[in-house]
């Protein structure tokens, strides 16, 4: 039949015949499918795409809602829009930065010119309940690019501005919400009215935004103390201040104006500074064990290796261990629901072996240590052995070192725990961030082609895995370190760029990680390119990018 299109439903194998021209929302209707918190986008030809989407061509889709993470960000967007909305409409002269994820919400600042009450909170979110009980609709405009630099121009929002003038782009989409606009990195829903849970408190000097949990959309997710997380996230945005560079766009003026070497410089500065304190106060609590854990990819090896080298500076010698070789044997090791090796659990690690000999060793014992061979899935004695002087430091990194099962029979007094992550780098605009889990996906993917020959599908193809592991073994932990060190390099996205681009073109349309590969180089796209020449070799980014002067 002509002017009409046949659409392959993913979910269900249902083939779909609509007009030419109908959008996701017609197709839905004739899906068949039922969701109890969807749909809120689709997936077209493995694209994300927004309800409104039109069909022009045969095409392959699968719908999308919350209880997945594609389907979270298009319902957390939509929120950003309807907080900036209500604070637009209450306090047309502030400022609103939407800020990374901490405490299970998102923390944003707000502007002014006074401190933010508890009573300003609550107006704002009474407006928001408002904008979403009207069901307004959100509008999606295309326009020539300097159409909308000079639309956000005489609103007043710079950072969108600069973002857009650095980008080169002939067209640009933007969203529109009443009198409010906005520019999003991706799609949103189509109508307020699909918002049906969040929550607004007042934290810390300006607010928390809570969500649905992705595991069970019918709740908000559990509020969890991270003080010294959000401590952290601060200090950094008093780095980018100093150097005026807190968004993309401020970050691509600057390679353009040729101080892409500054930036390097006064960014690795930075992160020595801080590993120096942390230094300082290993030695201040005379601590003889350094505990050092993080989520994959948050650069634990090379801290550790620059932890030791500011060690040795202090006339300390530091003793590096794996935790690695204290896995129990594989035919111990305990299995999954799937009946697979479960390598992350706590359990899969002789613990009471591993303080035994640790405590050996604070007592001036010698010990013979293990190497754990994964070829035979054994634990051997090769005649390796160690012992320790009175004021030598251990140090040890592993996914388990912040778990206190793990070093249970070790004295607290001799502890000290670092918590590592890639906590937060510049942010697209005021109101668009760079999730953490970005950066170090994109580090590992270069880090795994380069030295593990791994393609980007086989990265992105185990992040749930590798995201299940830490939400149960790390993260829980975090706030019980004695320090946070923020690996995350104002520059890196811009080194980064030219290594993991090429990578990431090799995943095609037919591959399920296409929608992921994708979204990572549009994000990665808006950085301009940094040279990697003038990064020291004994840059943190250097595990991951190559040329290190340590050994891995």
């Amino acid at each position: 039949m002509e002017n009409e299109v046949k659409l392959r439903c993913k979910n269900n194998g249902k083939i779909i015949s609509l007009p030419f021209g109908a959008n996701l929302y017609e197709a839905y209707r004739h899906s068949g499918l039922n969701m109890d918190f969807g749909p809120v986008c689709a997936l077209v030809n493995n694209r994300a795409e927004g309800m409104n989407y039109r069909f022009y061509n045969n095409k392959d889709v699968e719908f999308v809602d919350l209880r997945s993470t594609n389907g979270m960000r298009v319902y957390t967007r939509t929120l950003f829009f309807v907080l900036v909305k209500a604070v637009e409409d209450l306090y047309p002269d502030s400022q609103l930065f939407i800020g990374v994820p901490v405490s299970r919400g998102y923390y944003c600042g707000l502007l002014l010119g006074r401190p933010v009450e508890a009573e300003d909170v609550a107006r704002i979110k009474a407006r928001m309940k408002e904008i979403i009980e009207a069901d307004m609709r959100i509008h999606y405009i295309q326009c020539p690019t300097e159409e909308a630099i000079e639309l956000f121009s005489k609103r007043g929002m710079k950072s969108k501005v600069l973002l857009l003038q650095t980008l080169g782009s002939l067209y640009t989409n933007y969203y529109k919400l009443d009198e409010t606009i906005d520019y999003f990195f991706g799609c949103l829903l189509t109508h307020t009215g699909q918002l049906y849970l969040f929550d607004l408190i007042p934290f810390y000097d300006g607010l928390l935004l809570r969500i649905p949990s992705e595991k069970q959309p019918d709740q908000l997710e559990p509020m969890q103390e991270q003080m010294k997380m959000l401590d952290v996230i601060r200090e950094h945005h008093r780095w980018q201040n100093i150097l005026g560079v807190r968004t993309v766009g401020e970050f691509n003026a600057a390679v353009q104006a040729g101080y892409a070497i500054d930036l390097i410089n006064v960014s690795e500065a930075l992160q020595e500074k801080k590993l120096s304190d942390i230094v300082d106060d290993i030695i201040r609590h005379h601590s003889r064990i350094v505990l050092i854990a993080g989520p994959s990819s948050s650069g634990k090896t090379t801290t550790a290796k620059r932890v030791a080298v500011l060690l040795m500076a202090c006339g300390i010698r530091p003793r590096i261990l794996g935790t690695d070789d204290y896995f129990v044997n594989r035919v111990d090791t305990p299995r999954d629901e799937n009946g697979e090796y479960d390598f992350e659990c706590v359990e899969a690690v002789d613990t009471a072996f591993f303080n035994q000999q640790m405590n050996q060793l604070l007592r001036g014992e010698e010990v013979e240590l293990p190497r754990y061979d994964f070829m035979s899935g054994k634990r051997v004695f090769e005649g390796r052995r160690l012992r320790i002087g009175p004021d030598d430091v251990i140090i040890l990194e592993g996914n388990h070192a912040l778990n206190p099962i793990f070093t249970s029979q070790i004295p607290e007094e001799q502890k000290y725990r670092i918590y590592v992550s890639a906590l937060t780098t510049v942010q697209l605009d005021d109101h668009n961030h760079v999730p953490t889990v970005d950066i170090r996906l994109l580090r590992r993917i270069i880090r795994d082609h380069r030295s593990r020959g791994f393609s980007a599908i086989d990265t992105i193809r185990r992040c749930p895995s590798v995201k299940a592991g830490e939400e149960k073994w790390i993260f829980p932990y975090q706030e019980t370190a004695n320090a946070t060190f923020n690996s995350a390099l104002l520059y890196e996205l811009g080194v980064i760029r030219t290594q993991v681009l090429p990578i990431l073109e090799q995943v095609n349309e037919c591959a399920p990680e296409y929608t992921e590969a994708r979204r990572l180089r549009k994000m990665i796209s808006y950085f301009l390119p940094v040279p990697d020449e003038q990064v020291p070799p004994t840059s943190l980014l250097r595990e991951f990018a190559g040329g290190s002067s340590f050994r891995y």
